[in-house]
């Protein structure tokens, strides 16, 4: 049975009060459709919706609508952050690779998933584009598929086709993709990205996200070889490096040749890099962010973020406090799939203070903070003052190994309550 093409207003009327449903990710959020949802809270209460960190539009989570949409976030975006901070919005914590289970097994059922797709093709397949991620486990579960299919969205290679009749309610409605340009790297990001890519060898396998300091990294491959993508998510950075052949994907052992991602934000330019690609093949991620899949590449160098980290290697990388920030996302299911890859590298790295000149590095983690990586699964924290190398150390050495790499400001201080701490 085909698709009912029909106006936005007309699918969203099949969305009943009291049922759970799913939002497209990142740069793939359909706003037409999101926008049709929050005119119809007059005739709904109680719908719950679940979604990991989306860009564009959240006007269900504003406080007028408490009671119509509870807002429930696998990680949690820019657009509902004060949400959760007020209590409007709930986070639920869960490795990112983990997620897609969560909807197959029906832990979280799911009524009706809202995504956005290419034109379908002459075969009638669309494209989930740059977001395949969850996504693709979502509407597989869900009792009821709206899809909002937008001539700008990318056809990408993997897993996420869907096939026209498929969809229950399509809505044709072109705009433009949310755009992330690369921001200004900042000196010291343009020292933690040479300590790294220091630390990359050649026919090394990559995972990083977005951001400054990612792209700091990137800049400093240049003169590196057969390099491989897999990783959940990538941004623009890769794409010179992807033109002179410095990233060819010929060292890796699972999907050699290819580009292996979960999903992608960026400029325009990245999604035109995307469309019709054969190099680049998006895929669950429950398969991307595997473990047991991650480990199988060769010398594995994953690249994550972090608030703070403490002396003793703690990780907190989703709270601000008791503040929740963003989410547990992909960061363990790289940390431990590097860990276990021959020769891989995980590394937490991260501006050594604040814009405000607080410490990022500290003698103990704030209270009631998350810790994503525990001290046991972390093995190198670069700043821009250098590499602590805290694998195999104890918590004297890593004590040391720390404030050796903490603002020149602060490391006093660190060294006098790490004293307290962890020598009384």
């Amino acid at each position: 049975m085909m698709a009912s093409f029909v106006s936005a207003q007309e699918a969203i009327s099949h969305i009943k009060s009291e049922q759970n449903l799913f939002i497209h990710t990142a740069a793939a959020a359909p706003q037409a459709l999101v926008g049709a949802l929050v005119n119809r809270a007059s005739e709904l209460y109680g719908v719950k919706i679940y979604h990991l960190h989306t860009d564009g539009n959240a006007e269900y989570a504003n406080d007028e609508y408490a009671g119509i949409f509870d807002v429930f976030c696998l990680f949690i975006g820019g657009n509902v952050r004060k949400a959760v901070w007020n209590g409007r919005a709930q986070f639920v914590p869960c490795f990112l690779s983990e997620v897609p289970g969560l909807f197959r097994k029906n832990v979280i059922p799911l009524d009706v998933a809202l995504i956005q797709v290419s034109p379908p093709d002459r075969h009638g397949f669309c494209s989930l584009g740059i977001s395949v991620d969850a996504t693709n486990a979502a509407w597989h579960s869900a009792k009821l598929v709206i899809a909002q299919i937008n001539e700008n969205m990318p056809r990408s290679h993997g897993d996420g086709l869907i096939h026209i009749s498929e969809i229950d309610y399509a809505v044709e409605h072109t705009q433009p993709l949310p755009l992330h340009e690369p921001a200004p790297i900042t000196p010291e990001e343009a020292k933690i990205g040479k300590h790294i890519g220091q630390m990359i060898e050649n026919g090394s396998t990559l995972q990083m996200g977005i951001g400054s300091i990612p792209n700091a990294v990137l800049n400093e491959l240049s003169t590196h070889e057969n390099l491989g993508i897999h990783t959940e998510m990538f941004s623009d950075g890769i794409i010179p490096l992807v033109e002179s052949g410095v990233i060819n994907n010929s060292k890796k052992k699972i999907h050699p040749g290819k580009i292996v991602s979960g999903f992608a934000f960026g400029s325009q330019k990245l999604y035109d890099f995307i469309h019709d690609n054969p190099l680049v093949n998006m895929l669950d991620i429950a398969y991307v962010n595997d473990v047991s899949v991650i480990r199988k590449n060769p010398k594995v160098v994953a690249i994550n973020s972090a608030i703070e980290v403490d002396v003793t290697g703690q990780v907190c990388a989703d709270s601000i406090g008791t503040k929740f920030y963003s989410g547990v996302g992909g960061q363990m299911d790289f940390i431990r799939g590097a860990s276990l890859s021959e020769g891989g590298k995980p590394i937490i790295a991260l501006s050594s203070a604040t814009n405000k000149g607080i410490s990022k590095i500290v003698s103990q983690l704030k209270p009631g903070a998350g810790v994503v990586t525990t001290r046991a699964h972390v093995h190198y924290v670069v700043s821009e003052y250098g590499i602590a190398d805290l694998y195999g150390k104890s918590i004297r050495e890593r004590i040391h190994a720390m404030i050796d790499i903490a603002h020149p400001d602060h490391r006093e201080n660190l060294e006098r309550e790490a004293f307290e701490l962890y020598h009384s």
